[in-house]
């Protein structure tokens, strides 16, 4: 009989989980405490507890071609970096395409997961539901996949301000923002210059009296479209890209591209300019902040450093009066309260995860948490090859190493992002893109083997090393193999085309650089004869 195993939640983490298992032979059972798939990217237009929540405008920071499941490419026509009621559609088609649905429970919370009594021998966990009537289930399972998300616990941290108490206006977190009408004709600061900072703050900046942006540190800032109109992530996540990265010493590296990112504009003229190195940190991708601080409508200030009623003090001595709204966009934390917790590892509620999946504290591997990490690159193929790697293992077929060299291994990544992120529990979440997927991909036996493909099939094997680190070189061999991975990497530039090709633009006629070189050669010869019938006329007037 297939082993049982509870996928906790239906968004872009739960459905990879669900079809993983599925490829693996066992049964998934999903509890999506909604009454609709999408997680995080379902769009709702009041923020529910302990639950994702966006605002209206969002749209993906990456790409369709870098971001999609490995071996379901998005349509062709969707644009290249789509809103969330396009994703969710493409999560309906992808739900709809291999028959997920009937897998989920809809409307049903997950109260509690533990261990039963005999997990030493079976694995295997006890898990109590809650369903729509308020009906108190409990199932027992084989595995359990947590893909609950970790933007959840919206962290306002009122403490860090004094005098906010006085202020008279609105307070919110961005997970309470939806969009810019309560703000129309306001002064409002917001705090934070995360993604969601910038992405916010020129929103309200096209509608308020003034917007103000404060950071205590500054960020560099890149917008979603590069050279050639390209976009970002396909040219930058490249697999040649790290290779000369890891051979170049990293404060050179971080020289040139901050030298790249400030000839697009000077970082410290715009008031961005960050305390940390490019590389270092993650960067915020906008299109449009450098354009709305050149217009005027959106300022850059430093640290708030306390409010007096509704004026504002700021760490560089500058002062904001009449500010009627403040919006926090500081960040989250993440809380899995129906998890034992054995599993936490300290008092902020950090979790010990082995490749930041599996908890090496467990007896057996019956266990794992996806999506719960942070990295510069797409974070749905990384997911994908979690799942993957998570139902092979929960099926017997892959082994993880003892408990000893799993915390080892923890515990040397947290200390080499320590620098860059002085927080362990923050330094923990960072992974290094492509080595991060290749690591897991080898474990599940799909890392594409680059020499080869160069002698058997240059083609895919140039693209795969020079191009864009594609979702869909995880499925050229291996567990999981896709037949249509090679046609989707030969043909992923058109689909970035496709969306684009909305005006007929005939080809430029037979009229080519010859016929031009006649004609410049006929002009110049006009020209010469009419010049040597009035020099005559000249010399001939004396």
């Amino acid at each position: 009989m297939a082993k049982r195993v509870a996928v906790i939640g239906a968004g872009s983490s739960g459905l990879t989980s669900i079809k993983c298992c599925l490829d693996e032979g066992l049964e998934p059972v999903c509890f999506e405490s909604s009454d609709d798939i999408g997680g995080l990217w379902k769009f709702k237009e009041q923020p529910e507890a302990d639950r994702c929540s966006i605002y209206r405008s969002v749209i993906v920071n990456t790409s369709k071609e870098m971001m999609c499941y490995s071996d379901f490419p998005m349509p062709d026509h969707f644009p290249n970096y789509v809103n969330n009621s396009t994703l969710l559609q493409y999560f309906r088609l992808y739900a709809g395409h291999f028959n997920l649905l009937k897998h989920i429970h809809f409307q049903t919370t997950v109260r509690s997961v533990r261990q039963r009594p005999d997990f030493s021998n079976s694995g295997q966990w006890e898990v109590v539901t809650v369903d729509r009537d308020g009906r108190e289930e409990t199932h027992v399972f084989d595995g359990v996949l947590v893909c609950a998300g970790h933007y959840t616990q919206p962290i306002k941290p009122l403490s860090d301000f004094p005098g906010i108490d006085t202020f008279p206006g609105t307070i919110i977190h961005s997970w309470e923002y939806k969009d810019s009408d309560p703000y129309f004709g306001k002064r409002v600061v917001v705090v934070g210059i995360g993604n969601s900072g910038g992405d916010i703050a020129v929103e309200l900046s096209r509608v308020c009296e003034k917007t103000f942006l404060s950071t205590r540190k500054g960020a560099w800032v890149i917008g979603r479209v590069v050279g050639r109109g390209l976009p970002l992530d396909m040219t930058m996540v490249r697999r040649v890209r790290y290779l000369i990265y890891g051979l170049l010493p990293h404060a050179l590296v971080s020289l040139i591209w901050e030298r790249i990112f400030n000839q697009r504009y000077d970082h410290k003229l715009y008031g961005l300019q960050p305390v940390h190195r490019i590389l270092d940190q993650h960067i915020v991708i906008n299109d449009d902040l450098p354009g709305r601080i050149l217009l005027g409508d959106l300022a850059m200030k430093s640290n708030v450093q306390k409010f007096q009623g509704s004026t504002v003090f700021f760490d560089d001595g500058t002062v904001e009066e009449k500010i009627d709204a403040v919006i926090l966009c500081t960040g989250y934390d993440y809380k899995f309260p129906f998890l034992p917790t054995s599993l936490s590892s300290g008092s902020d509620g950090d979790l010990k995860l082995y490749r930041r999946i599996f908890p090496p504290s467990l007896e057996r591997p019956t266990l794992a948490i996806l999506g719960l990490f942070q990295t510069k690159g797409p974070i749905m193929p990384a997911v994908e090859l979690q799942a993957r790697w998570a139902s092979r293992v929960i099926a017997g077929l892959n082994h993880l190493p003892p408990a000893e060299k799993m915390n080892k291994s923890i515990e040397k990544d947290v200390q080499a992002n320590l620098k860059s992120y002085p927080c362990p529990k923050l330094a923990a979440l960072q992974v290094d893109y492509i080595p991060y997927i290749d690591a897991i991909a080898k474990e599940v036996g799909v890392c594409p083997n680059i020499a080869w493909l160069l002698l058997k099939d240059p083609a895919v094997g140039l693209r795969v090393f020079f191009g864009p680190c594609s979702p869909y070189q995880f499925r050229l061999n291996g567990p999981g193999h896709w037949s249509g991975a090679r046609q989707a990497i030969l043909t992923q530039w058109d689909r970035v085309a496709k969306p684009m090709k909305t005006r007929s633009i005939p080809e430029p006629s037979s009229f080519g650089l010859i016929s031009w070189l006649g004609l410049s050669g006929g002009a110049a010869l006009i020209f010469a004869l009419m010049a040597m019938q009035i020099i005559p006329l000249f010399l001939n007037s004396d």
